[in-house]
């Protein structure tokens, strides 16, 4: 139902300006709110995606109105990360927009959507991340949705001096942020999922009776042959490391933020970093869109696929080479930097229970790429 590469959109908006900075992370604006030169506005919108529909789902089997909390965090994470690519980790203004069916999506569960953006925002408050919730929309669109869209738009003023514009190149080396695990600032295990390849996993894992229970939780010109094709119940346990998890939770792991840990590191190392990377749709190929002319990044060190990667896998039968470019694979934020600060960007993660590697380097080539070398094979995207 979806594409990883995105070429129809990227297509339709290859006319648009590309803003300041055309390398960046995210769109640059001129500072039109005080039309300061010396200062930039962003402004960033994203959603959820697919993700609702699988916590539509967990919803209605068990009540557990928790997992909509995290539909917010993840709507959320989906623009501030974003924006940390750039350099942005501080005084965001944030908007959501919420469009549901009433017919199937209670109050209650818009209010555990707006309780899980205020208890973010309080969150990223103690690490001195200042979020300001502007409210937003909330549409009853029956006719449009089948259940619910969560969406958000921010926007932030940050100085230019203070922007990170991708100047990857050759000699760098890339410190990975693991996508999975438990970090200071989360309550339970993270599987590492994110936002990206929901439409996937959902149906490549859970069972067919989770489409003839609720036909509202998919689009009606799918192929039925691909409808919640899988042979799993949600509430099925599945072993994570030696603990019991429920596959239903280990989907809707909510998208983890780096914003403590960026923060951090850009306020210590900020000259020395050429890039950073959101790897979120287009998975392990998300850079390619960022690279110069002339250069390859190989990625020889990525960290085994945390356990829900390879259960999506085995379920679905997706090769290896069309699951790194959809998912993350338990890698969901890259950092470009010389060799000789890595480590340092490492501690600076592991201080935050979140594990680092080094996973890779930039070489000169003739044309620019992507090689991963990996456990499952090697593949080369171009």
């Amino acid at each position: 139902g979806v594409s990883a590469t995105k070429d129809e959109v990227h297509k339709a908006t290859s006319k648009l300006d590309k803003g300041l900075y055309p390398k960046t992370f995210c769109k640059i604006l001129p500072d039109i709110a005080a039309h300061d030169p010396a200062w930039c506005n962003i402004l960033h919108a994203d959603t959820a995606g697919t993700k609702s529909a699988l916590a539509y789902l967990y919803w209605r089997e068990t009540g557990d109105l928790s997992v909509w909390k995290g539909i917010a965090q993840d709507a959320i994470v989906m623009n501030m990360d974003d924006m940390a690519c750039v350099g942005c980790t501080e005084h965001f203004m944030l908007s959501n927009t919420i469009a549901r069916n009433r017919h199937v999506i209670t109050g209650d569960v818009i209010q555990a959507v707006i309780e899980g953006t205020i208890a973010f925002c309080e969150q990223m408050a103690s690490f001195q991340i200042d979020i300001h919730h502007a409210g937003g929309e909330t549409a009853d669109v029956g006719d449009i949705v089948r259940t619910i869209d969560v969406g958000f738009t921010a926007f932030s003023r940050m100085q230019r001096e203070e922007l990170v514009i991708n100047r990857i190149r050759h000699g760098d080396v890339i410190v990975g942020l693991a996508s999975d695990g438990q970090s200071t600032y989360e309550a339970a295990y993270n599987s590492g999922i994110g936002s990206n390849g929901l439409t996937s996993a959902r149906h490549d894992v859970l069972h067919k009776m989770y489409g003839e229970r609720y036909p509202e939780s998919y689009s009606e010109h799918t192929e039925q042959e691909y409808v919640y094709s899988g042979s799993k119940n949600l509430t099925d346990k599945v072993d994570v490391r030696g603990v019991p998890m429920e596959v239903g939770k280990l989907l809707l792991s909510p998208t983890r933020t780096y914003l403590p840990v960026l923060r951090t590191i850009l306020r210590e190392l900020h000259s020395e970093i050429h890039g950073i990377i959101h790897n979120t749709g287009s998975g392990q190929t998300k850079v390619r869109r960022f690279l110069q002319d002339g250069i390859c990044v190989v990625k020889d060190g990525l960290p085994e696929c945390p356990p829900v990667f390879n259960l999506i896998q085995s379920e679905s039968g997706t090769s290896w080479e069309e699951m790194y470019q959809v998912f993350n694979m338990g890698c969901r934020m890259e950092i470009y930097v010389p060799p000789h600060i890595a480590n340092e960007v490492i501690a600076m993660a592991h201080a935050y229970n979140i594990n680092a590697w080094v996973i890779g380097r930039v070489e000169k080539a003739e044309t620019s790429s992507v090689l991963l070398e990996t456990k499952q094979g090697t593949f080369r995207y171009s």
